[in-house]
């Protein structure tokens, strides 16, 4: 029903930055949510940031807060995540994902998922 790809991960120095976007296709029954989530190997996967698809309200997990800033663009289906001050600790695949749920956005489970791209932030 909802296909998500994910593109715009790379590998960069601490302190530089990168912009992946997650592209959204196929029909749906009304609006979704949009989160990111990241997987660090050895690690659960955690909640990073998440948007609302109609008005957009956005939730942040505090330790990306004045870092990251999450967008949309509903005219190409599409939500980015603008990721300023990258440290090594952020190094992980992230992964959007989407949700018919308007509230509580930082906890799962989640109804569509992508593959994830690799951030990878060297010291």
């Amino acid at each position: 029903q909802v296909q998500l790809v994910e593109s715009g991960g790379g590998l960069v120095q601490a302190g530089d930055s990168l912009r992946p976007s997650c592209t959204a296709s196929g029909r749906a029954s009304g609006s979704y949510s949009m989160g990111w989530f990241l997987q660090a190997p050895g690690k659960e996967r955690e909640f990073v940031a998440a948007i609302t698809w109609s008005v957009g309200m956005t939730v942040y997990v505090d330790s990306v807060k004045g870092r990251f800033t999450i967008s949309r663009d509903n005219a190409k289906n599409t939500v980015y995540l603008q990721m300023n001050l990258l440290k090594p600790e952020d190094t992980a695949v992230y992964a959007c994902a989407a949700t018919a749920r308007i509230y509580y956005l930082n906890r799962q489970p989640y109804d569509y998922w992508g593959q994830g791209t690799q951030v990878t932030v060297s010291s």
